[in-house]
């Protein structure tokens, strides 16, 4: 399957962003199928070729959920945004023992009737 995404170009404190089409599976430093644009993430300029963008989506290319978000702001795609945060296993569930605790100590003891 053919994913869209970003791959760091640049030089070190100057980065750049190439917008490619590479298979999902492959590294993203790799060779690319195509080049689709640019990104300067300091000054938030974007340089895409949306016409190749709308082919390679009706191809079926997937966007990671960076480039969906982008796409979206850009209105070239129509959606809501998607979530980019990433939460490991082990804080999950750190998170869900926390939660437990605290449902136990707000519950109220039952008190004997007389």
């Amino acid at each position: 399957m053919l994913s869209m995404r970003f791959t760091k170009i640049g030089k070190l404190n100057r980065p750049e962003l190439r917008l490619i089409v590479v298979d999902k599976h492959k590294d993203p430093w790799g060779k690319a199928v195509e080049i689709l644009g640019n990104r300067n993430p300091r000054t938030k300029e974007n340089i895409f070729n949306i016409e190749r963008i709308k082919y390679w989506l009706s191809k079926g290319a997937q966007p990671t959920s960076t480039v969906h978000n982008i796409l979206v702001d850009m209105k070239i795609v129509e959606g809501k945004k998607q979530s980019v945060t990433n939460i490991s296993k082990k804080r999950n569930i750190k998170i869900a023992k926390e939660a437990e605790e605290k449902k136990k100590k707000e519950t109220p003891k039952e008190t004997p009737a007389a």
